[in-house]
């Protein structure tokens, strides 16, 4: 989203020209002991060990908790716990009648950040004129600032890939236009929400580019949400996820067992990444950022073999099937925002969409 955040970490965030990354981290089977009960203080103490766990980097154990206590009687009953669409091939009029407009939602540009980094780029240049006269500079002199300038612009690029560039805009963006402050925060809690309900865990989130200089120092990582993601990038890692969805044609079938697990992986993926532009487009009509999260679900069913159709095909349903989620949680996606906006923590977060939960939508 803002210019919007984003990276292959799974983090996905406001995304453009911020971009959101997703990290993903499929959980394993569901615990089988659901006889045991827990307390609403139990939950808060599971979540309050999770934060813990998360802030000590150890996401296994984090993803441990919320297993155990997800599906128990009294615990966690949202994670992993969306009703969703049939999987199926789907067509653009079938979208169009659940009053989606793919091309106001796959097409997103950042009219925000466009706009001011269009005026910056004014400023410069009738800044640079203005002391140019101001100090009577020559031709050359005036041809050497100008290299100077993008020289500087071409650093940032090559060794920050724009971060410098970014922060400059996410921050003015925040600062100036409350309108793009707010849909940031939605786009990440779409993001937050629906990998939550897909049973992948959240790892962390920043809403800009600022606090993310401030939490990683670095201008090469962008705002976002980060997610569980060490099992997914695993199989990647391996091989075995590019190998197996280059063998079938109708992978995402249930009857092909020996595929199943990683075809639920991927399309866990392709709706957390979409999650944050579906946001915006229920709630503005249009969206503005989540470009990135957009190219790098592209990317990655271009890199598994997909062909044009298939991919398409994919990207049909995990558009259907997030909207239709934030659809019928919208009031604890909008109760969400709030805490994200505040800056809880990951477990006070899970714990207000557990608070907010229509137990009849799940």
């Amino acid at each position: 989203m803002a210019g919007a955040p984003c990276c292959f970490r799974f983090v996905f965030g406001p995304l453009q020209p911020g971009v959101a990354t997703i990290r993903l981290r499929l959980p394993p089977a569901r615990a089988a002991d659901t006889s045991a009960s827990q307390s609403p203080g139990r939950v808060r103490v599971v979540l309050e060990q999770v934060d813990e766990a998360l802030s000590k980097g150890n996401d296994e154990a984090a993803l441990t908790l919320v297993r155990r206590s997800q599906g128990v009687e009294g615990g966690l009953r949202g994670f992993g716990a969306a009703r969703q669409v049939p999987q199926r091939l789907y067509k653009l009029d079938e979208l169009k009648l659940n009053g989606i407009d793919t091309s106001s939602f796959l097409s997103p540009v950042d009219l925000t950040l466009g706009s001011i980094e269009r005026n910056l780029q004014i400023a410069a240049v009738l800044g640079a004129l203005t002391m140019s006269a101001a100090l009577e500079l020559s031709q050359l002199q005036i041809l050497f600032l100008i290299l100077g300038l993008l020289s500087l612009w071409s650093v940032d690029f090559v060794y920050f890939g724009g971060g410098l560039r970014n922060l400059v805009l996410d921050t003015i963006g925040h600062y100036l236009s409350q309108k793009y402050h707010n849909r940031v925060i939605q786009h990440e809690a779409g993001h937050f929400l629906i990998a939550y309900l897909l049973g992948v865990l959240p790892k962390g989130y920043t809403i800009t580019s600022f606090d993310t200089l401030t939490k990683q120092g670095s201008l090469n990582v962008q705002a976002g949400t980060a997610f569980v993601d060490f099992e997914f990038l695993e199989e990647i890692n391996k091989g075995k996820l590019s190998a197996t969805v280059r063998i079938p044609v109708n992978l995402c079938f249930p009857q092909i067992t020996q595929n199943y697990f990683f075809c639920q992986m991927l399309n866990k993926f392709s709706c957390i990444a979409l999650a944050g532009v579906a946001t915006e487009y229920l709630l503005y009509g249009v969206a503005e950022g989540g470009l990135d999260d957009i190219e790098k679900l592209d990317r990655l069913l271009k890199g598994l073999g997909f062909t044009q159709k298939k991919a398409d095909s994919q990207v049909r349903w995990a558009v259907l099937n997030t909207v239709v989620i934030l659809r019928r949680h919208e009031k604890t996606r909008s109760q969400l925002a709030e805490a994200m906006s505040s800056r809880m923590p990951v477990g006070c977060c899970i714990g207000v969409i557990e608070e907010s939960l229509n137990t009849d939508d799940i």
